[in-house]
């Protein structure tokens, strides 16, 4: 055999017929006999192409709905053959198959299935079997025969065939290990389905976790610094990038600003109340609930006017016209909500830079996985579920009622800010937050630095209990009146003592929420 592999005969089966007639119509015009299965076969004739049925070559026709109609000696010989073997050869002539030079398949739409919300039995419906089959024999035996799974390879193929009158080896083995990503990440999704359809709260971490991962058409301009390459990737099995997000306007979105916008959607949907995040290097500098977005917006952005600058803005309601006009007098990167009205829209479009990212809210995955080399670390996903019936008072003094919500706003917010955690809140908005720090008392300090005389009664939330009492003492300086923590540390009686010394009313959750 030569490197290069002309082409005279083709199987088509394409549950995506995007492109399809055209491809279809342009081999045709180089020679290329079709044959084809089911609706694909119907689109062909409909176009008036010349197309065997599966049907004629099989002797058989499609059986139990469509579920049999490729597996058959017939079609698997034709593209199993080895054509550099002469044994092959020989076999095929003795049971009069004709060999395929290119396989042309596409999968049942399994994952749309899925997102869409449809019934398990249809959902198994769509679970392809004859088609994996197919492309797994093709790119198995890419020596002989070119394979094909996504529209988008059509072009380049038919330009290859017009430059050197066939598909280079070269082009085979690459094919191939598209095919074998393809199939993969199928099963994966399938996989997934199955164990999500049947995971309990209290079953074992899974013993096995298939992730595919399909990157989103070019490559992002570079990654988190100009010398990284980077691309946006999803998830097979979750049907759609952040629940389905649309990018409304703007520049191109960076990998930073993808980042920072599923971390403000988290934090902005961690509320039922509506609710505003803004959101720099991953952490909020300005959370805030209340009546309307525009008032939570600007109760946000009063906590940290300056970091806000260049920051994502995320909404939890649809961004109306009064929003829209109060972003207008700071730089901003992107704007996430699940939707924009047309006044909005109308002032915003205005910013030609700014991006617009709808996105609905974040649904409930239940595992973290985190890439490591060589693997990963999996665990389950951390959410806020702690009530005021989960929470003890532990110093003299007790939360007003004011103080519990406070205490309650922070303590949410606190589960998204990096380790070690520190979130002052005033009036259901922040005012100072320490994020990232190696020691809890340097986060504490940063909080009521920024917080200023707005510490003064403001309450504190920390991610994981006070080791000393230090960062009691310091927050009891500036004036903190309520603090909520997990507890548990050996100097707790310390760290009580230090808040009843101040006045602090201290509630212990018995949970902590370590971000990293």
């Amino acid at each position: 055999m030569t490197d290069v592999l002309p082409v005279r005969r083709a199987l088509i089966s394409v549950a995506d017929k995007t492109g399809l007639v055209e491809f279809a119509r342009r081999l045709v015009e180089r020679g290329v006999a079709l044959v084809s299965s089911g609706s694909t076969a119907g689109a062909l004739q409909q176009a008036t192409l010349p197309v065997t049925p599966v049907s004629d070559v099989t002797g058989f026709p499609e059986l139990m709905g469509g579920r049999v109609k490729t597996l058959h000696p017939r079609i698997h010989g034709g593209i199993l053959a080895d054509k550099s073997n002469p044994t092959h050869l020989e076999e095929l002539r003795a049971h009069g198959i004709e060999p395929f030079d290119l396989v042309v398949v596409n999968l049942y739409p399994f994952r749309e299935t899925v997102a869409s919300g449809a019934s398990a039995e249809d959902v198994i419906e769509q679970i392809d079997i004859g088609g994996p089959a197919l492309i797994r024999a093709a790119a198995k035996n890419h020596r002989s025969v070119a394979v094909l799974v996504t529209p988008s390879s059509y072009q380049s193929i038919l330009d290859e065939l017009d430059r050197g009158g066939g598909v280079s080896v070269e082009t085979r083995r690459r094919l191939a290990a598209e095919a074998f990503e393809h199939t993969g990440a199928y099963d994966a999704a399938i996989a997934a389905w199955f164990k999500d359809a049947d995971r309990t709260e209290d079953e074992q971490l899974p013993a096995r976790i298939l992730i595919g991962l399909v990157r989103q058409a070019d490559e992002l301009r570079y990654g988190e610094n100009p010398h990284q390459r980077a691309a946006l990737y999803w998830r097979e099995g979750a049907g759609s990038l952040l629940g389905g997000a649309t990018v409304l306007q703007g520049k191109e979105m960076s990998f930073n600003n993808w980042l920072d916008a599923e971390a403000a959607r988290s934090v902005a949907w961690s509320f039922d109340r509506p609710a505003a995040a803004i959101i720099k290097h991953n952490n909020p500098c300005g959370v805030a609930v209340a009546d309307t977005v525009a008032e939570a917006y600007r109760k946000a952005l009063e906590s940290d006017r300056v970091s806000a600058y260049g920051g994502i803005v995320a909404f939890n309601r649809e961004v109306d016209a009064e929003v829209a006009k109060a972003l207008e007098g700071i730089f901003t990167e992107v704007v996430v909500a699940p939707r924009f009205a047309s006044g909005a829209r109308d002032v915003l479009s205005k910013k030609q830079n700014l991006r617009l990212l709808t996105a609905p809210s974040p649904g409930l995955e239940r595992l973290d996985v985190r890439l490591v080399e060589g693997g990963a670390l999996v665990q389950d996903a951390d959410t806020v579920t702690e009530s005021l019936g989960d929470m003890k008072v532990v110093t003299e003094r007790e939360p007003t009622p004011g103080q519990w919500e406070d205490l309650l706003f922070a303590w949410t917010v606190a589960a998204r800010v990096k380790s070690n955690a520190i979130v002052l809140a005033s009036d259901l908005a922040t005012v100072g937050v320490g994020a990232g720090q190696m020691n809890r008392l340097y986060s504490v300090d940063i909080a009521v630095r920024h917080a200023g005389e707005r510490a003064r009664g403001a309450c504190l939330a920390s991610d994981a209990f006070f080791p000393f009492r230090d960062g009691v003492d310091r927050a009891g300086d500036a004036g903190v009146g309520a603090v909520i923590q997990p507890g548990g540390s050996v100097r707790d009686d310390e760290v009580i003592a230090a808040a009843n010394e101040h006045g602090i009313a201290m509630v212990f959750t018995g949970r902590r929420h370590f971000r990293h």
